[in-house]
């Protein structure tokens, strides 16, 4: 980089594109809900436009650092970019378990008498305040048959979701060392972990809609199951990708020593979502 100035490219469409994409998942989800399954199609494209936005996007980038255009004040925009899109995800499933403490803590004893808004109960007189919320006040809604015990899928997920965590910094370790056979072995076992959490998670979602009656319809509880679990299983895919790519970006040699901040990015993005589920794990499941 010549006189130490600041890379800028001349134009970028990504962002654009990456917004229209997104706006495409939310449309078609919005249309499911409400629709049905006329929503899929539209839903499908824009998980599609999104990956291929990815796609390209993260070539250019790599394009830019391998042709030594950034510079020390570009790796802490990177990081501070990276910092700023982790807080705004905590501010996201912090939004979720706000939710879900304040329908626990607050709406269901309401419903049942207690408190400051205890006058609430006489909306359901026989309403009775539990968690899980097997059955919901308004008898319209039928809830949930039964709910999963947190010692067997979740906690084969939980342990694999940690393991995952430790296999990843044994990797970055290895690359911070020199060692890349060692980074790229115990990156490898990163994205197989990863893979089976998804694989686990998604048979759970099965048998939550075939023999547990846990659906979005089951009232509150099966709404903030879907809802926070969904999500969490939806950037678990995503980091997944990201570690994919990061493997085969170690495969082809890059990265050095002291130049990786790509492969630390997805590491914080990993074990967040990993602290992420330990919360899911404990709140959703356990408690």
């Amino acid at each position: 980089m010549s006189g130490g100035s600041y890379y800028v490219p001349v134009s970028s469409k990504w962002p654009v594109l990456a917004s229209l994409a997104m706006g495409a998942i939310m449309a078609g989800a919005g249309t499911l809900l409400v629709f049905g399954r006329a929503g899929v199609p539209v839903m499908v494209i824009g998980l599609l436009a999104v990956l291929a936005v990815m796609t390209l996007w993260f070539r250019d980038v790599i394009h830019e650092s391998r042709s030594g255009l950034y510079d020390a004040r570009m790796d802490r925009s990177f990081r501070w970019g990276m910092g700023w899109f982790i807080f705004s995800e905590v501010m996201f499933f912090a939004a979720f378990f706000g939710t879900l403490f304040y329908v626990r803590t607050f709406a269901l004893p309401w419903l049942d008498g207690e408190g400051a808004k205890g006058v609430a109960a006489l909306l359901w007189p026989d309403f009775t305040a539990s968690w899980p919320l097997l059955e919901p006040p308004d008898k319209a809604i039928q809830g949930p048959h039964e709910t999963f015990s947190p010692w067997h899928l979740p906690l084969v997920n939980t342990l694999i979701l940690v393991s995952s965590s430790i296999t990843l910094t044994v990797a970055h370790e290895g690359l911070k060392e020199g060692y890349r056979t060692t980074a790229r072995h115990w990156l490898t076992g990163t994205v197989l972990l990863g893979t089976c959490f998804i694989a686990i998670q998604g048979f759970e979602y099965h048998e939550a809609y075939t023999h547990y009656g846990i659906t979005l319809q089951a009232g509150i509880y099966g709404a903030t199951f879907f809802l926070m679990t969904g999500f969490h299983g939806l950037h678990v895919i995503i980091g997944t990708i990201i570690l994919i790519s990061i493997l085969g970006r170690v495969i082809r040699g890059h990265f050095s020593r002291d130049d990786h901040f790509a492969f630390e990015a997805a590491a914080w993005y990993w074990h967040f979502v990993d602290v992420v589920w330990i919360g899911l794990f404990t709140f959703v499941y356990v408690f």
